[in-house]
């Protein structure tokens, strides 16, 4: 007998989608309605792709150099190009999916394309390093020639053959001012004895990597001429005329207008910053106004719309050429002139070069007619920049510069600010103090957002530059430039001195501005512990909240919140051990840093006390009264996490007998030293002798949870280090 089958129920709604959730169809809908969700947000949030498209081209360079080996550089372009292709695949010739698909398609495309890049600049200009110290007699061709009047010294940059294999190679030396006479021009050929180190690692991670920056400039070597030079066979007006009127024209300016004001003119006429003094550096950089002396948008931009303002006054008083050719087409040919003139004469240095190319873009934008300023016109620029120096992009300039700009456009195209910019019936008073306020907010919203960048690589940020600079920027734009443009002009006929005068006042005032702010109490704030990760947050949520419109862009505030509780809780190192071992700083005993040993080196001081987050001058340890120090050793106790930590360090160099310093290592939690110890030195926690460092380079440590930081961690297989890896 058949078995009887149960009557078939028709399912409710509910019983039916979970029935639904049991089958392949239901995961189908669910990525379709993903997907449409998330076509409706970029629709809703003004998906667009230029400025993403430099972004995605961006992050395929700084993955390359966040990556540690090939390996994981191929996997990355591989990932670039499979998200697209996949995405092709599955929404291909869709109307529907077509903000997703092309999104994809060029994003993913630039990513892999900027891995690629940076990988084969890396491959075709970097430079093999000296294996060791030189002093050797060489002799060189002159490429390059580096005033800098201001340290008492000259740069040369020289072609030479390699002292072990003859290779040839570029090299670059210091030459005391009083020793360089004017024979030594780009072109000479010169012999002299020169004492050459390799490029330097960091010497702690978060330090400035003068190995990688040599890298890409492609030197082997950097160093200092010992005793005579013999100009073998002087330039045969091989001299770049670019070079030889930006130092015949630097010269020019000093020699009309001495001291601080005369070295600032110089920098603003020429581009040349080697007569700053490093008192002026230092206060301009602590009351934010370093981007004053770096030639770059606000100065390319007054240029610019200087050329464009004056050209089109003048030609408007030629009635034949007015009726037969649009004026702004014109104008905007001549201010491009005058853009790019001052761009090479001022060295072509990437913000001077992205300037450039953004004031060009905004001057095509007016001869057609359309809206000069958009975060697409940043975008083009910033890939062009990109196109040529890849390596740009981890710099502090590349990064500070473009950051300024996004956040201007990014602002004044909100609609909040252009309702309060709109044009009204309203006396001049309320329109000038609306413009101050504006420029006001400016000054702090760029303060906002270079304040993560500088932080990164200075570790130091000055806290009252938004105030500075509103007195600052009209300063150097509408007063100081224009005069010393007219003092040059008025040079001609001999007749510049007035104005030279009056340059020097705006400028003395400029200095004072500067002196005066860095001076005032929390002028300074000071973040040594800010890592890759923390900063990425930062310019993550930066991004986001400059790149997407209506309240979409709110979010951008989270990973910038999330950065900044990560920031506040990231302890400062309690240890910080040089790449060599000979210098060692502790922080938290005293206001003061404790350090190792006491040296003359600016730069070895300047690492220590930017690291630690720690003014004014360090401490050595045998000064300090908890410290227990000997000619060979130093022995201190430091109560971090609950517990006493025992630190041995290395003074000396001498021969210790193999037993005593055994013991002694037995007796230590943390061993430091400059040398190989032996292996019966066996520390409870951590050995940190030569052996170890050549492999890590510098670390910081952090007792409270027992971890450190090695300069080596960041970097992995790249060319320009020379340190072994570590297997752990």
């Amino acid at each position: 007998m058949a078995t009887r089958q149960p009557p078939l129920v028709p399912l409710g709604d509910d019983e039916s989608d979970v029935a639904l959730q049991q089958t392949p169809w239901r995961k189908r809908a669910s990525l379709s309605s993903l997907a449409d969700g998330a076509e409706a947000f970029l629709a809703r949030a003004g998906f667009d792709r230029g400025p993403w498209m430099a972004v995605a081209m961006a992050a395929g360079i700084g993955a390359w150099f966040a990556l540690s080996t090939s390996a994981w550089w191929i996997g990355a372009i591989a990932a670039g190009l499979m998200v697209p292709l996949a995405g092709l695949a599955k929404w291909r010739g869709r109307d529907d999916r077509v903000h997703m698909t092309g999104g994809l398609l060029a994003i993913g495309l630039l990513f892999a394309f900027g891995i690629a890049l940076i990988w084969t600049r890396s491959e075709m200009v970097g430079a093999q390093t000296f294996e060791r110290p030189m002093f050797e007699e060489v002799e060189g061709r002159i490429l390059e020639r580096i005033e800098q009047p201001a340290q008492d010294r000259v740069r040369l940059v020289l072609a030479i053959r390699s002292p072990d294999d003859g290779d040839p190679v570029k090299i670059r030396v210091n030459v005391p001012l009083k020793d360089a006479d004017a024979l030594m021009a780009e072109g000479a050929l010169i012999r002299a004895q020169v004492r050459l180190m390799p490029p330097t690692a960091p010497m702690l991670p978060g330090s400035y990597n003068f190995a990688r920056a040599a890298w890409f400039q492609g030197l082997a070597a950097t160093g200092s001429v010992q005793g005579d030079i013999t100009v073998i066979e002087p330039a045969k007006g091989e001299e770049a005329p670019i070079a030889r009127l930006q130092r015949v024209l630097s010269s020019h300016v000093r020699g009309e207008l001495g001291g601080s004001a005369g070295s600032i003119a110089a920098a603003f006429a020429s581009g040349d910053r080697g007569g700053i003094s490093e008192a002026d550096e230092d206060a301009m950089r602590d009351a934010g106004l370093t981007h004053l002396l770096s030639i770059s948008g606000l100065h390319v931009s007054a240029v610019i719309a200087a050329g464009y303002l004056i050209s089109t006054k003048l030609l408007a008083l030629w009635p034949w050429l007015t009726l037969r050719v649009r004026l702004p087409v014109v104008a905007a040919g001549i201010a491009a002139l005058a853009g790019v003139g001052y761009t090479l004469l001022t060295g072509a240095e990437v913000p001077t070069v992205r300037s450039c190319i953004a004031a060009l873009l905004v001057l095509i934008a007016l001869a057609l007619g359309r809206e000069p300023l958009s975060l697409r016109m940043v975008a083009v620029a910033a890939m062009a920049v990109m196109l040529v120096w890849p390596e740009s992009l981890v710099g502090p300039s590349f990064q500070m510069s473009f950051s300024a700009v996004i956040a201007i456009i990014a602002l004044h195209n909100a609609e909040p600010v252009k309702r309060f910019l709109a044009p009204r019936e309203e006396g001049r008073l309320a329109w000038l103090s609306r413009r101050t306020i504006m420029l006001l907010i400016t000054g702090f919203v760029i303060e906002i957002a270079l304040m993560p960048v500088v932080l990164f690589h200075f570790h130091r940020a000055g806290v009252y530059g938004a105030l500075a600079n509103v007195i600052a920027i009209p300063l150097v734009t509408f007063i100081s430039m224009p005069l010393i443009a007219i003092a040059l002009i008025f040079d001609i006929i001999g007749a510049g001195a007035p104005f030279w005068w009056l340059v020097g006042q705006s400028l003395d005032l400029l200095i004072g501005i500067a002196h005066f702010t860095a001076d005032q109490p929390g002028a300074v704030k000071l973040i040594p512990q800010m890592t890759l990760g923390t900063v990425l947050l930062f310019v993550a949520g930066g991004l986001w909240l400059a790149l997407w419109r209506g309240r979409a862009r709110l979010f951008g505030f989270v990973p910038a919140a999330i950065g900044c509780l990560i920031l506040a809780i990231t302890p400062i190192p309690d240890l910080l051990i040089s790449g060599d071992g000979r210098h060692v700083g502790v922080t938290g005993e005293d206001n003061r840093l404790l350090v190792l040993r006491d040296t003359r080196s600016s730069f070895t001081r300047d690492n220590l006390l930017e690291l630690a987050g720690v003014e004014g001058e360090p401490l050595p340890l045998p000064d300090w009264p908890g410290a227990d120090c000997s000619r060979d050793f130093c022995v201190i106790t430091l109560n971090r996490g609950g517990r006493d930590w025992h630190i041995l360090m290395s003074r000396s160099r001498d021969i210790v007998a193999e037993r005593s310093l055994a013991a002694a290592c037995e007796r230590s939690d943390i061993v430091i030293a400059d040398r190989w110890l032996p292996r019966s030195c066996k520390p409870r926690w951590l050995k940190a002798d030569g052996r170890m460092l050549s492999a890590t380079g510098g670390l910081a440590i952090n007792l409270a949870d027992e971890s450190y930081r090695s300069v080596a961690n960041s970097e992995g297989d790249h060319g320009w280090w020379r340190g072994r890896r570590e297997d752990n």
